[in-house]
């Protein structure tokens, strides 16, 4: 029998008349009654297990606090504040604080007056109904969040789903397909079970728990599409996994009811193998022609249809297998393909590979479905994350990730040493000791599931698959694994690495554009009930200053100077925002709450009575936008992770309200009317910093056609960066941050040098840079320079004694204070300061330093150091004139002999006959 979704709908209600309704204060009950239950409209759908016997479990929306008391997982969900709305006129302060330095002073100045405006008429208005709005719901910005990812119309592949790819496996004999997605499924089945027995340990940043919630939306969910607007459904209770191979099919279960493993991992890859073999029988050709998981990569809108047509048929198998894979734990997808650089391994992981042979594509984008959760693995054993951005954010993914990862080395080391520790508070119980009575009601034989392919879906599958091919083709991606240094070397140093990393790419945009563009980063908000994250703006007056005198004929130290500033400020931003003390979202909410007064105001006056989205039977008031609204097509979200922040201009389409349309002309407030909103709403450089060492990359697609998608994982010694673009230079941005990073280091190195030889000739011997442990040998050097006299060694510590200590200095230079252990191993001789001290050549330690990072003579810097350099030459030339004017006088004569002799120079080539 096959189950029909049912949608409830209510009549509407003003909005003006809900939020002046009085709030009924909530009552303060125990943890059985959780605030975090959401006010999220997500239709949830019975699904049609995949058992023989068609087991139908329910999908009740209940959340993890009110199934289980004494878990540790949603333990602080109750304590958690909620999100704060910010005061009004910071609000404002911080948004034209953003805009300054993107704007020109006439600009800026409409902007000012705009935003007067709005604190003086519709702001406090708005402000203060949010408010009241917020008392009654988890978050204020939660439904709005969700609206803005559901009814985003274009395809969600290289739009919104981002990526994560892994590190290979340590053990080299697990880097084969089957063995690494086996294990990768075990330890991912080990984590679902964490997570509904409520095992798993809340995530903590410096000892405060953050929001948990996202975990419960993780597995067994998907993102359905509908003719009103994308749906969240989830299956809480599925018990199967569907893998996909060459475009086919397949599930099997792997849970019973109490969320145990019911296979070993051996049992996993005799399916997986088993799954290989048979979908080797069919074709690569013949199976593109019905890999219906490219329909997932269509417009929602067409996605929609397509998902009608497959279901309209009462006897077709086609709903029971579309139910089987929206309703399964995860996806696991098994490519035929072996990328071998970064490159094209992060494009196989965000978007899969588009190759075309014989008029049919037989590319790994086919072999995919990206309305859920997915675990790609390659041919050669590389393997990756991709998932739907709707529910969850980066950070959330990234645990089970990093996870997963790290128990499929401990698995590994249990098999060597039992006593080796675990991942998890308890275990399934050993498969294959159970008796198989226990595991109820499963199939554990994989299944292939066969679609029935009309006319009309073979048709649809073409078509999906040629413009999914052409968004590939529209994209570029381009990797760079940094190993220069990471972050011991920025921290050394006194930097924020992540300030530090992003005022990398303002350096090296400014240095191919000279320009600043608006830039993005998320800082995350899950310290607060629901929370998910708010918008750093990057580009500040310190950061437009650090780059001008980064490129300008400045000293070395007033780089560092204005770096250093501009990551304070960064800094300084980014706790604001993790306080959820913002602009973005605070000023988008009451955008939103604008829109919905007017949508009502529309409702009433045409005695409209359908919804614009989904309700719940309460009657809530805040559903998904009319897709007539402002929001149609008007944001994407970016995420901690890697995901989006709205792009296009909520504003070019505010000519077709239905205010409007309706004859009720309404004026959009002037702070969203001006074009300072647009500005700060269009994207050029989507940054995210989401990884730890269990990653090799981590990216997402471009969200403009102008703009980067920048992701990026900071390690301990390198730095971990995957940049994507509509092909707009994505190599040679690449190249040049590369050089960035370079020619930065070398001017910290010459500061830490020239700090490190002042300080040797004040008697000192510290360094930030080093440990404690070289500090004790950095004091014997100084000691054996002379500068002090040398303690004799004790008796038992004579052999260490022995032989003559190594320093990155010889001991002939001079007798400064020891090498810096920045300095790459690089002597530099010295020259003899007026006081006697010895302070080193900044000119011979720049040529080192140049040759040590190999810029060598040719690298990018050398267009800015060209100019710097006939510039200072034409004001050496004109100060040399002003004193010695008989000089000046000959060199006027050798110029004049050198452009005489220079016609003389190169073959002559003879003319050709006209």
């Amino acid at each position: 029998m096959t189950l029909t979704e049912v949608r409830t709908f209510t009549p509407p209600r003003a909005f003006g008349d809900a939020i002046s309704q009085p709030v009924v204060t909530p009552v303060i009950t125990t943890s059985t009654t959780p605030r975090s239950v959401p006010e999220l409209q997500i239709t949830l759908k019975p699904a049609i297990s995949p058992s023989p016997k068609a087991r139908q479990n329910s999908m009740a929306s209940t959340t993890p606090e009110a199934k289980s008391k004494g878990g540790v997982t949603f333990a602080h969900q109750d304590k958690l504040p909620k999100l704060p709305i910010p005061e009004l006129e910071s609000t404002c302060q911080r948004y034209l604080a953003s805009l300054k330095p993107l704007q020109t002073h006439r600009e800026h100045a409409e902007t000012r007056r705009a935003v007067q405006d709005f604190l003086q008429t519709d702001g406090p208005e708005l402000h203060e109904k949010l408010k009241k709005y917020a008392e009654g719901q988890t978050s204020y910005i939660e439904q709005f969040w969700y609206d803005s990812y559901l009814n985003y119309d274009n395809p969600v592949v290289l739009n919104l789903n981002p990526f994560f790819l892994l590190e290979d496996d340590p053990t080299p004999a697990r880097n084969n397909q089957v063995t690494r997605a086996a294990s990768l499924i075990a330890s991912a089945l080990e984590f679902v079970r964490a997570v509904r027995r409520e095992e798993l340990p809340p995530d903590t940043v410096r000892g405060t728990p953050l929001d948990m919630y996202q975990y419960s939306r993780l597995f067994g969910t998907a993102r359905v599409p509908t003719d009103s607007g994308c749906q969240i459904q989830q299956d809480d209770k599925t018990k199967h996994i569907v893998v996909m191979c060459h475009g086919q099919f397949y599930w099997f279960d792997v849970l019973d009811d109490n969320s145990d493993a019911i296979m070993t991992e051996k049992d996993i890859a005799i399916n997986l193998q088993t799954i290989v073999d048979d979908a080797r029988q069919t074709p690569i050709q013949e199976a593109a022609k019905s890999a219906l998981g490219v329909l997932s990569t269509e417009n929602r809108k067409v996605w929609s249809g397509l998902r009608d047509v497959l279901t309209r048929d009462p006897g077709s198998n086609n709903a029971d297998c579309l139910s089987i894979v929206d309703s399964a734990l995860f996806v696991v997808c098994l490519d035929y393909t072996e990328p071998t650089t970064a490159a094209a391994l992060s494009q196989n992981m965000l978007c899969g590979t588009s190759e075309i042979e014989k008029g049919v594509q037989i590319g790994t984008c086919t072999n995919r479905w990206y309305d859920k959760l997915q675990i790609i693995v390659c041919k050669n054993g590389s393997a990756g994350i991709n998932f739907e951005h709707t529910g969850v954010d980066g950070h959330t993914v990234l645990r089970f990730a990093s996870d997963i990862y790290t128990d499929t080395i401990l698995r590994f080391a249990r098999s060597i040493n039992g006593k080796a520790p675990s991942m998890w508070a308890s275990t399934s119980p050993d498969p294959s000791k159970r008796d198989p009575e226990s595991f109820g009601d499963v199939s554990t034989t994989p299944h292939k599931l066969e679609w029935d392919m009309g006319p009309e879906l073979s048709v649809a599958v073409r078509f999906a698959e040629t413009r999914l091919a052409d968004l590939i083709e529209q994209n570029e991606f381009q990797c760079l694994d940094f190993h220069g240094y990471g972050k011991n070397f920025i921290t050394s140093m006194g930097f924020s690495p992540d300030a530090f990393v992003q005022m990398a790419f303002q350096a090296a945009y400014y240095g191919l554009y000279g320009r600043v563009e608006c830039t993005y980063e998320p800082a995350m908000t899950k310290m607060f009930l629901h929370g998910r994250t708010e918008a750093i703006r990057t580009v500040s007056d310190d950061s437009v200053n650090f780059v001008q005198t980064f490129w300008a004929d400045a000293p070395g130290d007033a780089k560092i100077d204005a770096l250093r500033k501009a990551c304070q400020a960064h800094v300084n931003k980014t706790r604001d925002c993790a306080k959820a003390q913002g602009c973005d979202r605070h000023l988008y909410a009451m955008l939103c709450l604008w829109q919905r007064m007017q949508d009502d105001d529309a409702a009433s006056t045409t005695s409209d009575n359908s919804m614009n989205g989904y309700s719940f039977e309460d009657g809530s008031i805040v559903g998904s936008p009319s897709k007539d609204s402002v929001f149609s097509q008007s944001m994407e979200s970016q995420s901690a992770d890697g995901g989006r922040e709205r792009t296009d201009s909520i504003n070019s389409q505010i000519s077709a309200t239905p205010s409007q349309r309706c004859g009720v002309p309404q004026q959009l407030p002037t702070i969203f009317a001006d074009a300072g909103w647009d500005k700060l709403n269009t994207t050029i450089l989507s940054t995210s910093n989401c990884g730890n060492p269990s990653l090799r990359h981590f990216g997402f697609g471009p969200v403009s056609g102008e703009g980067f998608g920048i992701g990026y994982i900071i390690k301990d010694e390198c730095i971990s960066i995957c940049v994507s673009s509509r092909h707009r230079q994505t190599r040679r941005f690449v190249d040049t941050l590369e050089l960035y990073l370079l020619e930065i280091r070398r001017i910290l190195r010459i500061a830490a040098r020239n700090a490190a030889s002042a300080g040797g000739a004040n008697g000192t011997t510290g360094n930030k840079g080093m440990s404690r442990a070289r500090e004790i040998d950095a004091a014997a050097v100084h000691h054996q320079n002379g500068q002090e006299k040398p303690t004799r060694p004790q008796i038992g510590n004579r052999i260490k004694s022995r032989g003559r200590l190594i320093t990155g200095q010889s001991s002939g230079l001079g007798h400064g204070g020891p090498t810096s252990m920045f300095n790459g191993g690089s002597s530099v001789g010295n020259i003899k300061g007026a006081g006697g001290g010895s302070v080193s050549s900044a000119m011979e330690e720049s040529v080192v330093m140049s040759e040590d990072d190999e810029i060598g003579g040719y690298g990018f810097f050398d267009a800015g150091m060209l100019q710097q350099a006939l510039k200072a030459r034409q004001q050496g030339h004109y100060h040399h004139h002003s004193h010695t004017h008989e000089s000046s006088s000959d060199d006027r004569s050798n110029q004049s002999r050198q452009r005489r002799s220079r016609r003389d120079v190169g073959k002559k080539l003879p003319l050709i006959d006209y």
